[in-house]
This record gives structure tokens, C-alpha cells and sequence, in this order.
């Protein structure tokens, strides 16, 4: 195995060390040290692979995003209660991502830009994936537009109600309920 292949083991090894770490502590409690002893390192060997937590912070968020991709074209919103299934069987992942977010709202958090970002870019997917199903108009009278922040709200408060008491909150039932509001059969 050469030098390059390894060191992309060794990163992907450290991202993940990162994703639990962050999971259990926050982004803010979550250090360096933390993580390299996790993956057997020393802080400074750390750091010959990601230079800053800043870094090691951008590469978790676009691993994670690795993880959920599919093209925009494949979306449909019968999909997205797949998709609420799918993270319910990963909490350490969800748990990570509404860390982050949660902490990224403040003024100065280095994931503030990247959460921006992805946010915009998720209601323009989602208004294209609501208008591609029902046309200019849902329903319940509601646009795309106008529905496409909300069907991410239920998504991502469903994420935080199931972390905090997963024994009391079905996920995945609790979005087709969702879905059957805006009009869609979600059997």
C-alpha cells in the first residue's frame, strides 16, 4: 500500500474519530487531543493532516455530506420519509450534524458559512422537488417555495425531538404524518 492511500485511510480514520467526538462534546468541547488519542495519534501527528480543528471540522461536514448525497434529479418526496428511516438508524450521525448546527447559529462558529450555504441550497432542492410533484401549487394551497422551509423545519425538529427521547418519538412515523398534511400518501 503507498504513502497516499495510507494517509487517506489514516484522514478518513480521523474523520470519524472527529464525528464522535463532536457527537459526545460539541464542536466547542470537542479538542484535538481528544481525537487523536481516540485514533492512536499524538496531537501533532493530527495536525500533519488537518492543520486546524477548523479544517478537521469542514472535512467531517463534507464527509457527512458524502453520506447523504443523491443527485437532485433522483429526489422525490415519497423518497424523503426513506430518508427520515435511513437517519434514524444512524443517531451518532444526526447527533453530530444537530451538534454543529445548533452550535453554528453564533456569531463567529466556524460551520456558520457552511450551514448558510447548505440551507439555501436545500430549499432550492427541495422548492425543485415539491414543484416537480405537485406543480406551482400543493395541495393545501401552499407553493413550493413556501413549503420547502417548512418540510426542512419537520425534518430537522424531528432529528432533535428523536435525540432527546428516541423512546418517545417515532421519526419516521411522525414525517408521514407530515407528508399526509401536505397532501401526499405516505402508505
Amino acid at each position: 500500500m503507498n504513502a497516499r492511500v495510507r494517509s487517506e485511510e489514516r484522514r478518513a480514520e480521523i474523520v470519524g474519530a472527529a464525528l464522535e467526538v463532536i457527537a459526545e462534546r460539541g464542536y466547542r468541547g470537542a479538542s484535538l487531543a481528544a481525537v487523536a488519542e481516540r485514533v492512536g495519534l499524538t496531537q501533532q501527528g493530527l495536525l500533519h493532516h488537518f492543520p486546524t480543528k477548523d479544517a478537521l471540522l469542514v472535512a467531517v461536514l463534507q464527509e457527512r455530506d458524502r453520506w447523504d448525497a443523491v443527485p437532485d434529479s433522483r429526489w422525490r418526496v415519497d423518497l424523503l420519509a426513506s430518508l427520515v428511516e435511513y437517519n434514524a438508524m444512524r443517531p451518532a450521525i444526526i447527533q453530530t450534524f444537530s451538534a454543529l448546527l445548533g452550535e453554528s447559529v453564533t456569531e463567529g462558529h466556524p460551520a456558520r458559512a457552511y450551514f448558510t450555504e447548505r440551507y439555501a441550497r436545500v430549499r432550492e432542492s427541495m422548492t425543485e422537488v415539491l414543484r416537480g410533484e405537485y406543480g406551482d401549487r400543493l395541495p393545501n394551497g401552499l407553493t413550493p417555495e413556501r413549503t420547502a422551509p417548512l418540510l426542512i423545519a419537520v425534518m430537522d425538529g424531528l432529528q432533535y425531538q428523536w435525540l432527546l427521547d428516541p423512546e418517545s418519538v417515532d421519526m419516521p412515523g411522525a414525517f408521514r404524518d407530515f407528508l399526509r398534511l401536505l397532501g401526499e400518501r405516505a402508505d
